[in-house]
């Protein structure tokens, strides 16, 4: 796949990717790549802002769900975009980011309760083990927060696998927290 320039993009994808350059001072290579097709990057970009205003989660919560089904996926460019969001956000700490690159417990018992559920609702595909669920509940989590993980691993399926697919380059700007499965 041809990651496409903001002058090659149909409307609506180029009005997306207009207003993420002004945002961001430049346009991720997953959006170029999402723009191949407008409605997965207008799905994508929705979910990721009803997710952010409207799931439950903190900031640190979010990151954590996303960077959990990116690892689990293998999503070499994810895993590197939301490292960086993470630190650059102060939203993670050093020691949990690396716990969770790493595959390991998180030192958070909460917060390794919602990466674990996250991580079963992705790898059983939408059933989680009773283990994992239990384990979320204990921790204080909700309803609310099972149904909020569940539009987290939407949108980290849509943009993993369209990494995957178009096998999309990490941006210099997240190049810092490169990860390989």
């Amino acid at each position: 796949m041809k990651p496409l320039e903001i002058n090659e993009a149909k409307q609506p994808a180029k009005e997306i990717l207009e207003a993420t350059k002004e945002k961001m001072g430049a346009v991720p290579n997953m959006f170029r790549m999402m723009a191949n097709n407008p409605s997965l990057l207008i799905a994508y970009t929705k979910a990721d802002e009803t997710f952010r205003n409207d799931s439950g989660f903190t900031p640190q919560e979010q990151e954590i769900i996303l960077l959990s089904i990116a690892i689990y996926n293998g999503c070499s460019y994810c895993v590197a975009a939301h490292s960086f969001l993470a630190i650059k956000e102060g939203n993670v700490g050093r020691d949990v980011l690396e716990a969770i690159r790493a595959q390991e417990e998180l030192p958070d018992q909460k917060l390794n309760a919602l990466s674990k559920f996250a991580t079963s609702v992705a790898q059983e595909r939408g059933y989680p083990t009773n283990e994992a669920t239990k384990a979320l509940k204990d921790a204080g989590y909700r309803d609310e927060h099972i149904a909020g993980v569940l539009t987290g691993v939407g949108m980290k399926t849509m943009s993993n696998y369209i990494n995957h697919i178009a096998e999309t380059e990490v941006d210099d700007m997240f190049s810092d927290y490169s990860w390989e499965k």
